[in-house]
């Protein structure tokens, strides 16, 4: 069934039913524009809910209960969720209203185009007649002026009273409107066939495929709506899977929930390390007071029964302001030490302040390795670059990994202060890249433990390997902390072997070697990975060298000095 033929007389119905279809597809166009709005405002303010309820505060400072990690999660997941409908947005913009005002568009000049030719056929349709009408009704007139002519001279030739040339002239007449009708009915004839045929032309022709090509335009413009409306809902299919999978993590981030880790995480955040107070005893201020044998009371013995108050139990200070408990726990100002906290505390603030410094100084090692191997590439290729030029900035590196090794010592005896107990050596001794100082010892440099607190020493710092780092500046090198004079063991070590000095060592601090380039030392106790070996000379003094320093030379058989 096509508009053509079964419509063929509805010009005026079709141009507004056409007009009608591109408002629809406008309309339509519209609303998805309204809801493409509604979810771009909705992940708006969806985007700042998250942000309203994310933490502010660094990662240090967050709780770290299970309950707000999960929080911290489903706000994650709803961030992408609100992620999700900008994408359900943005395609409804592109791929649904964008396409429908380009349809829209190509439809109003398409249907002006179809109406434009639908117009012009019905004007040469409409010309045709107006010529045929014209010639029909010249045809009236020029019959109706040859009857006239027709009766008069029918008058005049039965008038017996007429002349001649009176016949003869109505004759004449008579005979050119008899001619000028036959010619006006010739043309009548003529213009009425050719309108005859330009009409059926026209509806049999033009208007049905005019008509046909609008039924056309309109049948295309409601498959689009058509796929419009499957987009529609295919934008938001694409995103369910996404939006499941935010959902699902809100469900396993509400799962890990952990009331048991969390208690624990409380006692992990506020433990003081203090023991509970204990009992406190009866103090008898009555016994030098004299009692009568009259006296009811039993009288107690002298220096029997009597409960001297304990040294341990002693009310001090420091002891009525750990029971906080039972009152306002006191304020204290923070201290660079924290030893405003309480021990427990205080530990795990010291050691995260040594790990972040130990961070520090890595960072400050790499980039003196990099210097260093850029200052060597300078010094074998100078069109490259000046190897001087680097040396200010070398130095401050070296300035810098001197301050945080001090911070870093300063902090570990603080912590070992803390854990009342000093390191030995080999306690917390930093990796090879990372060169700090180690705390303070109680370790004699043989290794066996004291208690004597002048018998204290520093360890020896690790030093840079310069067949590492090619040739080192010997300023440059780490100076290690001071050792003690005295050692352990009365009688001699035993040579281990000996080395070579490759560079010079100062040995201003106590407990290390003086030495000079190519001095030859006899070896008396290995590197333990501190990068200090213990060397004696040929003299008898011994001391501790940079195994960075010296080549040495291991002996299968040790001998004595």
């Amino acid at each position: 069934m096509t508009w053509g033929t079964e419509l063929w007389d509805q010009f005026e119905n079709l141009d507004k039913h056409t007009q009608w279809g591109i408002d629809f597809l406008e309309r339509y166009a519209k609303f998805v524009k309204e809801r493409l709005e509604i979810e771009q405002t909705y992940a708006k303010q969806l985007r700042n809910l998250v942000k309203k309820y994310c933490p502010k505060r660094s990662k240090d400072d967050e709780p770290r209960f299970s309950s707000c990690m999960s929080f911290y999660s489903i706000l994650n997941e709803l961030n992408d969720y609100a992620g999700q409908r900008e994408v359900v947005a943005e395609e409804m913009g592109h791929n649904v209203y964008g396409e429908l005002m380009r349809y829209s568009q190509d439809l109003k000049s398409e249907r002006k185009h179809h109406l434009q030719e639908g117009r012009k056929a019905q004007q040469y349709l409409d010309q045709c007649w107006k010529h045929m009408d014209n010639s029909k009704k010249k045809f009236e007139r020029e019959c109706k002026e040859a009857e006239k002519s027709q009766i008069s001279y029918d008058r005049l030739d039965n008038d017996i009273n007429a002349t001649k040339s009176e016949v003869e002239k109505a004759k004449s007449q008579l005979y050119l409107r008899t001619h000028s009708a036959d010619e006006s009915k010739n043309e009548y004839a003529a213009q009425l066939q050719n309108f005859n045929g330009e009409q059926w032309k026209h509806f049999n022709v033009a208007i049905p495929q005019i008509f046909k090509n609008l039924q056309d335009m309109d049948e295309r413009r409601t498959v689009k709506l058509g796929e419009t409306y499957q987009s529609f809902a295919e934008v938001e299919r694409r995103v369910v899977p996404i939006i499941s999978k935010c959902l699902e993590g809100m469900v396993t981030a509400a799962k890990a929930v952990d009331q048991r880790k969390d208690s624990a995480i409380v006692v992990e955040s506020f433990k003081s390390g203090f023991e509970p107070p204990g009992d406190f005893p009866f103090e008898d201020y009555s016994q030098n007071l004299s009692r009568t044998g009259s006296d009811n009371t039993i009288s107690t013995p002298k220096n029997e029964g009597v409960v001297k108050p304990d040294p341990k139990h002693s009310i001090s200070k420091a002891a009525k302001n750990k029971l906080w408990l039972f009152g306002k726990k006191p304020k204290a100002p923070s201290l660079e030490d924290f030893s405003h906290l309480p021990p427990e505390q205080r530990r795990k603030r010291l050691q995260a302040r040594i790990d972040e410094l130990s961070k520090e100084l890595q960072k400050e090692v790499d980039q003196r390795d990099a210097l260093n191997k850029m200052k060597d590439v300078y010094e074998k290729n100078p069109q490259m670059g000046d190897p001087q030029s680097l040396q200010p900035k070398i130095s401050e590196t070296m300035c810098n990994m001197e301050k945080l090794r001090s911070e870093i010592h300063k902090n570990e005896s603080w912590l070992s202060e803390v854990e009342g107990k000093v390191s030995t050596r080999g306690d917390r001794r930093p990796s090879a890249d990372v060169n700090h100082h180690t705390p303070h010892g109680r370790e004699s440099p043989e290794g066996s433990y004291t208690d004597d607190p002048s018998q204290e020493h520093r360890s020896p710092p690790h030093q840079p390997d310069p067949r590492q780092a090619h040739q080192p500046d010997p300023r440059q090198a780490h100076q290690p902390d001071e050792f003690d004079d005295e050692f352990d063991n009365d009688d001699p070590l035993p040579v281990l072997g000996h080395c070579k000095a490759l560079y010079s060592f100062d040995g201003q601090n106590e407990g290390t070697l003086l030495m000079k380039e190519d001095d030859v030392l006899y070896i008396i106790e290995e590197d333990k990975g501190d990068g200090w070996t213990r060397a004696r000379k040929q003299s008898g003094e011994e001391g501790y060298v940079p195994t960075s320093y010296v080549e040495i030379a291991m002996e299968k058989n040790s001998k004595g000095s």
